[in-house]
Parts: structure tokens; C-alpha cells; sequence
């Protein structure tokens, strides 16, 4: 669809030094997008995040994106069970960018978990990290502060005192965690909710680049 896209747009084409026959057959740009690496795709993520002006305040969420309808052939031959994504996305609050992100084909390991993986990677960038009641880990609050980075995220009621931990945290930086929301809403009705590729490197390859777009239409937008 993208090579069928751009034979249609010679103005695009055009801006990036090709014609029309120069535009490769599909398999070729299917196999190309293969041996691009998941590492190269965050580093792809997070220079559209730095066009905006982030602001070391971070929230973390998780979304599911489904995967597309496959026959029941595919499936059987391929072993094509898992339907949903799990996909968990950091976002500045201030610019709703997406500078980094989790995959996962599986339910398996812990939000808090996931937190603490995402974290420790951008432990430079961020000041605060808020976060739902689902990442309600004492754990995981001891770990991002050995990281200088403040945990904003609520107590589950269980005791008296866990009011009083509740009562401490900024509800100003707190109420921002919705921001995730927001942009996942905004990938999905802009971008679609489902991913296309069939395998599942692929596909986190794929949900990456959605990302990639998003911040910079968001950037130009702004």
C-alpha cells in the first residue's frame, strides 16, 4: 500500500530524491523493514519526541492494539493465536509526546515491572513518573527514587496510613498521568487501532513507527 501510494504522490516522491520507477517492489520493502533492528526504531522514536520541548515529567500506561484478521489457515500454519498487543508507552505530560515504549505478545510479568524496565532507561530524562494504581509497588517506588526520579503513584487502600501516603503526592503532577490516555486515543483514531504486519517482530516494529508519526504530526501541528 505505501509503494501504491507513492507512485500516486510525484510531489513526495519528489522531496526524497526519487521517481516513480525508482520505488521498489513491495517484498523488497517488506524484507528491508525486517532487518531494521527494534533499537534503531527507539532511537527513531525518541528523536521525534526531542522536536518537542520535553519537560522531565512522564506518565506510563498500557493500551492494547489488536492484531489484523488472519484466515484460519494462516493462523493454523503459523501458529497465530495471540489477537491483542499489549503495548505500554511513556509520555511527557507538558507535550503528550511518546518517547519510549514496551511490546508484549503476552500477559506475563507485572506492570510494575514493565515500569521499572522503562524507567531505568530514560532515568536520565525524567524528574517524575506518574502512574495508576496498578503499578502499586512498593518495589518499584524504592527503585525509581534510587533512580532520582519521583514517584507519583497511589496507594490501593489497605490500611489507614496508605490515606496519608495518597495525601503526600502532588495531585497536580498526579492528575497529568491521564495524558497517556489521551494520546493513546489520539494513535489510535488518527493511525488505527489494529497493526497490519503479521509477525509479531514486526508489528512492534510497526507500533513504533505509528509512535514516530504521531510526534511528528503533533510537532508540526504545534
Amino acid at each position: 500500500m505505501t509503494i501504491d501510494l507513492l507512485k500516486e504522490m510525484p510531489q513526495i516522491t519528489g522531496e526524497i530524491g526519487l521517481e516513480p520507477a525508482d520505488l521498489p517492489a513491495p517484498s523488497t520493502l517488506c524484507k528491508a523493514f525486517d532487518r531494521i533492528e527494534m533499537s534503531v526504531c527507539r532511537v527513531l522514536l525518541r528523536q521525534s519526541a526531542q522536536l518537542h520541548d520535553l519537560s522531565e515529567h512522564a506518565a506510563i500506561d498500557a493500551t492494547f492494539y489488536e492484531r489484523d484478521r488472519a484466515s484460519r489457515h494462516y493462523c493454523h500454519r503459523t501458529n497465530y493465536r495471540v489477537q491483542t498487543l499489549k503495548v505500554t508507552k511513556l509520555v511527557d505530560t507538558a507535550t503528550q509526546a511518546v518517547f519510549d515504549l514496551h511490546c508484549s505478545t503476552t500477559l506475563e510479568g507485572s506492570d510494575a515491572d514493565l515500569c521499572e524496565q522503562i524507567a531505568r532507561r530514560n532515568a536520565g530524562d525524567l524528574r517524575s513518573l506518574a502512574a495508576d494504581k496498578g503499578y502499586d509497588k512498593q518495589q518499584l517506588r524504592e527503585q525509581l527514587r534510587e533512580l532520582d526520579i519521583r514517584p507519583l503513584i497511589k496507594h490501593r487502600i489497605f490500611a489507614p496510613y496508605d490515606h496519608a501516603h495518597n495525601a503526600r503526592i502532588d495531585e497536580d503532577r498526579y492528575a497529568q498521568r491521564s495524558m497517556t490516555e489521551t494520546v493513546n486515543s489520539a494513535v489510535k483514531r488518527s493511525l488505527g487501532y489494529a497493526v497490519r504486519a503479521r509477525t509479531w517482530y514486526r508489528e512492534f516494529r510497526e507500533i513504533a513507527l505509528m509512535c514516530v508519526v504521531y510526534n511528528i504530526n503533533r510537532a508540526i501541528k504545534q
